[in-house]
C-alpha cells in the first residue's frame, strides 16, 4: 500500500467492521482489497502507532525528551479516566475470573483517560471544554503502565505548567494512586454523578429500614452529596444500627463516601468554575471502544482490538492530519 492508500485504509477500519471498510474503499476509491487485507494493515498500522506513543512516554518520563508547554497556555488542564470491558476470545480470557454465574471472564479491560482544556465558563456559569482540545490515550497493560502513559500525556499537555491541573474519576482506588504517585498536585473530584449511583446504592441497603420514608431520605442525602457534607450522610445512614451481613453491606457502601470525602466537595469546585463530572470519558468508552469493539458477536484478542483502539484514539484526538500529511504520501503519477 502507498502510504496514502494505508491513511484510508486505517479511517475505514477504525470506523467499522473490516469487510464494510473493505466495500467502503472499494466504492469511494475504486481500490479493490479483501477484509483480512484491510484488517491486517490497519493492526499494523494501530500497533505501530501503540508502539510509538509508548515509546514518546517512556521518554518523556524519563526527561529524556521535554515537551514544550502549550502556547498560549490554557488556564486549566483535566484528565478524566475510566475503563470499560471488550470481549475477547475465549484464549485471551482463560484464567481470569469474570462476573458470570459461571465464574469466566469474557471481556478484558482497558483503561481509557480523555485530556482537555478549560478556559471559560458558560452564561450559566457551569464550565465550557475547550473546543478540539481533547486527546486520548487507552492500553490493556497494567496500572503501572498506564500510570507512565499518563503522567507522559499529562506532561505533553502542560500539566507542570498549567494553574489548575485536575483529575475526574469514578472513585476508584487506582486512579487516586496514579494520581497521587504521579500528580500529587492535581485536584482530585469524584464524579458527582457516579457518586449518585452510590447514593441510590446506599439507599437500597437501608430500604427495609427506611420503609415509606426511602425516597424522602434519599433525595435529603443527594442534597448533602451536592453540598459535600459527606460527613451527613454517613451520619444519617449511621443512625440506624445494623448488625450482621447488613452491617457489612452498610459499611462498604459508606467506605465509599469516607475514603473520598476531600474529592466529593462538588459544591465548592463548581464555585471555583471546575468541572465535577467525568462525562467526556463515559462518552469516550462508548464512542471509542463501544461502538467499534462491541457490536454483536465481537470477540477479540487483545493485539488486535489494542490496534484497532489506537487508530480511533488517534482519529478522536484530531490526530490523523499532524501523522499522515507528510511529503511524498502519495506514490507518483504515471
Amino acid at each position: 500500500m502507498s502510504p496514502g492508500l494505508a491513511a484510508m485504509n486505517d479511517r475505514a477500519a477504525a470506523a467499522g467492521p473490516v469487510a464494510k471498510a473493505a466495500g467502503l474503499l472499494e466504492d469511494l476509491a475504486g481500490v479493490h482489497l479483501t477484509a483480512k487485507r484491510v484488517e491486517r494493515s490497519a493492526e499494523a498500522s494501530g500497533t505501530a502507532k501503540a508502539a510509538a506513543d509508548r515509546s514518546r512516554a517512556k521518554a518523556i518520563s524519563a526527561r529524556k525528551l521535554v515537551p514544550l508547554p502549550p502556547s498560549p497556555l490554557p488556564d486549566k488542564l483535566y484528565a478524566a479516566i475510566d475503563g470499560t470491558g471488550v470481549p475477547v476470545t475465549a484464549k485471551e480470557a482463560a484464567g481470569r475470573d469474570g462476573k458470570g454465574e459461571d465464574g469466566r471472564a469474557r471481556t478484558r479491560e482497558v483503561k481509557l483517560a480523555v485530556f482537555f482544556t478549560q478556559d471559560k465558563v458558560d452564561e450559566d456559569g457551569y464550565p465550557a471544554r475547550d473546543p478540539g482540545s481533547s486527546s486520548y490515550l487507552a492500553t490493556f497493560e497494567p496500572a503501572s503502565v498506564f500510570a507512565d502513559l499518563a503522567e507522559a500525556e499529562g506532561i505533553r499537555r502542560g500539566a507542570h505548567h498549567i494553574r489548575q491541573y485536575t483529575i475526574l474519576g469514578d472513585g476508584a482506588a487506582g486512579i487516586w494512586n496514579i494520581t497521587t504517585a504521579k500528580f500529587p498536585e492535581a485536584t482530585q473530584i469524584v464524579d458527582l454523578f457516579h457518586a449518585r449511583e452510590h447514593l441510590h446504592d446506599l439507599a437500597r441497603v437501608l430500604e427495609f429500614m427506611l420503609g415509606d420514608q426511602r425516597e424522602s431520605w434519599l433525595a435529603a442525602r443527594l442534597e448533602d452529596l451536592d453540598h459535600g457534607d459527606i460527613d451527613g450522610i454517613c451520619a444519617a445512614a449511621r443512625a440506624y444500627h445494623l448488625t450482621g451481613v447488613k452491617k457489612d453491606d452498610l459499611d462498604k457502601a459508606l467506605g465509599y463516601f469516607e475514603n473520598n470525602a476531600p474529592r466529593m466537595r462538588h459544591k465548592w469546585f463548581r464555585s471555583r468554575g471546575l468541572f465535577v463530572g467525568s462525562g467526556v470519558v463515559k462518552a469516550g468508552c462508548k464512542a471509542i471502544v463501544g461502538q467499534r469493539l462491541k457490536l454483536s458477536g465481537m470477540r477479540w484478542t487483545v493485539a488486535g482490538a489494542d490496534a484497532i483502539i489506537a487508530l480511533r484514539c488517534r482519529e478522536a484526538g484530531s490526530q490523523w492530519e499532524e501523522i499522515w500529511q507528510r511529503p511524498h504520501s502519495q506514490t507518483a503519477t504515471a
